[in-house]
């Protein structure tokens, strides 16, 4: 089985990346799974549901969110709606939506888990992601040995840590959120391929997605103004896995650094180089 997992989707820039090069590449490399980080998908703060749709129609199967999963109001209850979606998992078990799916590819089960880091978040009642994991993965495994876990968390420590403690245990373990394609994509011990954060589909030359020259200037005055998506040289970033069908441990894992000729709104003055 070949899963295709994408960095955060930022805002227009990103959306019109996964429109021209996610079923081309789809095709080309024989994909049976696209699993992408939604939830800077709108303006880059949050997945509002008809945003959501769109990228589904585009050929995302699953959207794993985290932090921002409800910073758009329509997703509080839209979210309950489509089992495609998946918030944390170690949040309160009230909250609407899921954190874990299980779905069947082609002949073989595969469950996707998606929980959030305990650091740099204003999460204090969000369960430990570790115990989380523990008890998640050893039942998903009674299942299917397909087990592909999504870990968005702010320190690349604590994502390295999930990688080690279920290595041998998940499929892959997959970390998101900081935007940053990071140069460790690796199989760990047991089969389990890893790394550290899955980039982003939008503007590689940018801050996170947003234009340089207003969140440098955050940066040296302190004074917070509004972010501005960039359009300069989309890419869509992620890593492709390959898994064995039958012991559910990782083949391969290569990253993907894709460039995409994306079409620019008109109203938007800042074209791509």
């Amino acid at each position: 089985m070949k899963v295709l997992l994408l960095g955060e989707i930022v805002g227009r820039c990103g959306i019109g990346v996964i429109k021209k090069a996610l079923r081309p590449y789809r095709q080309e490399h024989g994909v049976d799974l696209v699993i992408a980080n939604g939830e800077g998908a709108t303006s880059g703060y949050g997945l509002g549901f008809q945003n959501a749709l769109t990228l589904q129609h585009m050929g995302i199967d699953v959207m794993t969110m985290g932090e921002k999963s409800f910073f758009k109001l329509d997703m509080v209850e839209g979210i309950a709606k489509r089992s495609s979606i998946l918030r944390p998992a170690n949040y309160p078990e009230s909250v609407p939506g899921r954190g874990l799916r299980y779905m069947t590819v082609g002949e073989r089960k595969v469950c996707i888990i998606n929980t959030l880091g305990m650091f740099s978040f204003s999460n204090p009642h969000l369960n430990n992601p570790f115990l989380t994991a523990e008890s998640m993965v050893e039942k998903a495994r009674t299942e299917t040995p397909i087990v592909i876990y999504v870990f968005h968390a702010a320190a690349t420590a604590e994502k390295i840590a999930m990688g080690q403690f279920l290595a041998g245990k998940a499929s892959a373990v997959i970390g998101t959120h900081c935007k940053v394609l990071t140069a460790d994509a690796r199989i760990l011990e047991g089969g389990t391929a890893y790394i550290t954060d899955l980039g982003r589909c939008g503007a590689s030359v940018s801050v996170g997605g947003f234009e340089l020259e207003h969140e440098v200037r955050k940066f040296r005055t302190q004074v917070q103004t509004r972010s501005h998506e960039s359009w300069d040289k989309p890419q869509m970033q992620g890593v492709l896995v390959e898994i064995d069908d039958v012991s559910g441990k990782a083949v391969s894992i290569t990253a993907v650094r894709e460039d995409v000729s994306v079409e620019i709104p008109p109203q938007t003055s800042k074209k791509p180089e």
